[in-house]
């Protein structure tokens, strides 16, 4: 578990180190060079098999416990099936953008089954989850408007926010009353768009929805919320942060990456009609990138499909997401109880949280560290996730095993 960065990357790091760029990929470099010298280098990890649960890598099979994979669905025969015939009809890509020719019948289905399974009229499909919030905020929002952001919000709607050159205004993480401010201070004929993360994708907390929605309505302000960690995972049907909170129709722009309970590649965003023609010739992510492969639209399509028709897999997650929480607690970890299967444990330094890494790596369990600048200085972790694909036998696995390395690699830190 000590793979380095390809090395033909490495010397022109070193040959510009008198200059500021240089300086900057120096400290990363070296900061890599330091963690594979130390064995405790746990990125990029080549994974060469992938069966439910468990991965293999260096010729080993590990419990992975860091999946985004939540409602395991990575190769359900009936995606697989839906994949392979896309390739067998259409090939392995498209013939360009899709205004022009790069658009399929089935990137249309897809997009009307999208706006079906969240209540919306539309939906406009990008290549990636990242890709569809820079594209959607920049393309909405300009010069003059304002867009309000949580602190917390994935680094995706941040950069959507800078290119978008509003007036950017970033409230407290969860802070309803926050928007609020930000929203009644917002200059008279100004655009105002509100975006939040329906669930934190490093802290696993939901937002709290129905203030949100309070304030915008107040305000006249649009909301837009990434479902990213949330489709699949909230809610009765897994329908997201809507369902959960019952209030159906109340958010603006539906926006999901299609490559988490959705075993696919891409990204979305849901609303009425008229947005979504205005995204397919506005947003310039979608008008100058090329379309998403065959074979992902139909992934994503079918794999909408199997939610509808395999219920118990939302409501597993769920379970084994609570399940977990509990058996931390119970351990002594100071583990909130979130409504996701997202559970931070946090070690404090980046150190401590390379420990536990190698720790569970070396008793079989595959779950990477988050370290600064990924998260603040002092917060660093592990993002622990349970999946619809693991047992009750192996969730209890990876309790005793996170709690049991949490204790050996903060205790030098808890004494001192």
């Amino acid at each position: 578990m000590s793979s380095p960065p390809p090395e033909d990357h490495r010397p022109s790091a070193r040959g510009f180190a008198d200059d500021p760029i240089g300086r900057r990929i120096g400290e990363i470099d070296g900061r890599v060079t330091e963690l594979v010298a130390r064995a405790q280098y746990t990125y990029l990890q080549p994974v060469t098999a992938v069966e439910g649960a468990y991965v293999t890598i260096e010729g080993r099979r590990l419990l992975l416990a860091s999946s985004y994979s939540y409602l395991g669905l990575l190769g359900h025969p009936a995606i697989q099936a839906a994949a392979q015939q896309a390739l067998e009809q259409y090939g392995t890509g498209t013939h360009g953008v899709r205004l022009l020719a790069g658009n399929t019948a089935l990137h249309d289905r897809l997009e009307r089954r999208i706006a079906s399974f969240v209540g919306a009229d539309a939906a406009v499909v990008y290549s990636s989850g990242y890709l569809t919030n820079v594209a959607v905020i920049s393309s909405l929002v300009g010069k003059g408007d304002v867009v309000i952001c949580d602190k917390l919000n994935h680094a995706s709607i941040v950069d959507g926010c800078l290119l978008s050159r509003a007036k950017f205004v970033r409230v407290p993480h969860n802070d309803a009353a926050g928007i609020e401010r930000a929203l009644a201070e917002t200059p008279r004929g100004a655009g105002k768009l509100v975006v939040v993360d329906a669930v934190f994708s490093m802290d696993g907390d939901a937002i709290d929805l129905p203030a949100v929605v309070e304030a915008c309505r107040r305000h006249g302000a649009r909301l837009m919320v990434d479902e990213s960690h949330s489709l699949g995972v909230l809610g009765p049907t897994g329908r997201g942060i809507e369902e959960r909170s019952a209030l159906p129709g109340t958010i603006q722009l539906k926006m999901s990456s299609l490559s988490k309970s959705i075993p696919s590649a891409g990204g979305y965003v849901a609303g009425d009609a008229s947005l979504i023609t205005y995204l397919k010739h506005a947003s310039r992510p979608f008008v100058f990138s090329a379309a998403l492969p065959p074979a992902s639209a139909a992934a994503a399509e079918a794999a909408f499909d199997v939610i509808d028709a395999e219920p118990e897999r939302v409501l597993r997650v769920q379970g084994h997401a609570r399940k977990l929480r509990t058996l931390l607690r119970q351990a002594g970890l100071a583990v909130r109880e979130d409504p996701t299967p997202i559970i931070p444990v946090v070690t404090g330094s980046d150190a401590a949280a390379m420990r536990m890494s190698r720790e569970l790596f070396d008793r079989g369990f595959f779950v990477p560290p988050v370290v600064s600048p990924a998260v603040p200085a002092g917060t660093s972790r592990l993002r622990v996730t349970v999946t619809a694909a693991h047992t009750d036998d192996e969730v209890e696995a990876i309790g005793r095993a996170v709690a049991e390395t949490w204790q050996a690699a903060t205790a030098p830190a808890v004494s001192g």
